[in-house]
């Protein structure tokens, strides 16, 4: 079979994906990067998708497939893995003259998604002729070149150390994924994800890293499981043990950094017991970085010489809250808070009522490092008014002190 290779500029084009579930999940954040007009049909959405759709990234249709929905489609993407359902929708995007990628059966598309590794402003795309793992192989030593080899100085590629285990059975890996832009994964962080045999992943984890995963990779969104935080964590630390006694190369991939936040210490806590080693690849934390990108040092010369880092997802009152709000209002340096936002209004009477001062400067920064990025200052008084009429939604950066208009 002949194929004929083609880049898609899908820029405000429509693209329609058929499914929700977790081979939608991967494939749509590279429909989105692309710029593409994407909607969704599938009864029920994966959070990590649900997420797209509450932030209007993509338009969601409730429902079963029709056939009219390919009527304006540029691209048509079926990840079910009902075959009968798919052909449905291959049928009509024949009939539609609209390329038709499937999950399920490659030989009943008319398009295929090539294995994919980017670099930079540098795409390498890799077709085969159903050989799946050739065409990985390849991009694997293509991408290995861009990151180490002779190629690494052309498309912006990156020297690394190559330090760490191999990514060897029996093994788990908890990587911090960064603020939520794919390129601020480090480097090893990558490498060790590209070795996996599982994948434990988080919802705020970039989704264009999920995408670049093999196709044989056991992905498990970690957001579908339904107990409740604590059982959720239960269930997680489980799998993660299981996984790596049955031999596999386990990646727990989080949003940020594990250790800020991110229950990493428990997941950490749970393998040691279990004998299972443990690697821990630090990553990008939205506290420091978000207020970066949105132009805000959590420590500027002559401004602040400290920064503190608090979790707000308890209310000030609640007797369960560890944080001393009275010693933070003292503080003349920059608070940051994380997870705030719903309890915003009672995090900055608090401080209020502690006594720092109702003009002290104040901001958020939404969905830091992403397309999504929003950045809205105000002051310690009137920050949580605002960011109601502004219609700031989470996840979102909140940061108090002089250095949000330190650099204005």
């Amino acid at each position: 079979m002949n194929l004929y290779p083609l880049a898609l500029r899908l820029t405000d084009r429509r693209v329609l994906v058929v499914g929700g579930g977790a081979v939608a999940t991967r494939r749509v954040p590279a429909l989105l990067a692309a710029g593409a007009r994407v909607e969704v049909v599938a009864p029920e959405l994966t959070p990590a998708l649900r997420a797209h759709a509450d932030a209007g990234r993509v338009t969601w249709h409730a429902r079963r497939f029709a056939a009219a929905d390919v009527d304006g489609a540029w691209l048509i993407q079926v990840a079910v893995d009902d075959p009968e359902a798919a052909a449905q929708v291959s049928e009509a995007a024949e009939r539609a003259q609209v390329f038709c990628v499937r999950a399920d059966d490659r030989t009943a598309a008319t398009a295929w998604t090539p294995a994919v590794t980017r670099h930079g402003a540098v795409t390498v795309a890799v077709t085969d002729d159903g050989d799946r793992r050739r065409a990985l192989a390849v991009r694997d030593i293509v991408a290995a070149a861009l990151e180490n080899g002779p190629l690494a100085g052309a498309a912006g590629g990156r020297n690394a150390e190559g330090d760490g285990p191999a990514t060897v059975g029996g093994h788990v890996a908890l990587v911090g994924a960064g603020p939520g832009d794919p390129e601020l994964i480090t480097v090893k962080g990558r490498r060790l994800l590209a070795g996996a045999d599982v994948v434990v992943a988080d919802r705020l984890v970039p989704g264009m890293l999920l995408g670049e995963l093999r196709a044989e990779v056991e992905f498990v969104d970690a957001a579908k499981i339904p107990y409740g935080p604590a059982a959720a964590q239960e269930e997680i630390n489980r799998i993660l043990v299981e996984r790596a006694q049955a031999g596999k190369f386990v990646v727990r991939l989080k949003g940020g950094d594990p250790f800020v936040f991110g229950r990493g210490g428990e997941e950490v806590v749970a393998c040691a017991k279990a004998g299972v080693p443990v690697t821990v690849v630090p990553g990008v934390t939205s506290s420091i970085a978000a207020p970066a990108l949105g132009g805000i040092p959590v420590t500027h010369r002559g401004v602040a010489h400290e920064f503190t880092v608090v979790s707000g997802h308890v209310p000030p009152d609640d007797p369960s809250s560890l944080v001393d709000w009275a010693a933070l209002a003292r503080l003349r340096g920059t608070l940051v808070v994380l997870m705030g936002l719903k309890n915003l209004p009672r995090i900055a009477a608090r401080l209020l009522a502690e006594g720092r001062a109702g003009d002290t400067p104040a901001a958020v920064v939404q969905e830091g490092s992403t397309d999504g990025q929003r950045v809205l200052r105000s002051t310690l008084r009137e920050v949580a008014d605002a960011v109601a009429g502004a219609g700031i939604r989470p996840p979102a950066v909140v940061v108090v002190g002089d250095v949000v208009t330190a650099l204005a």
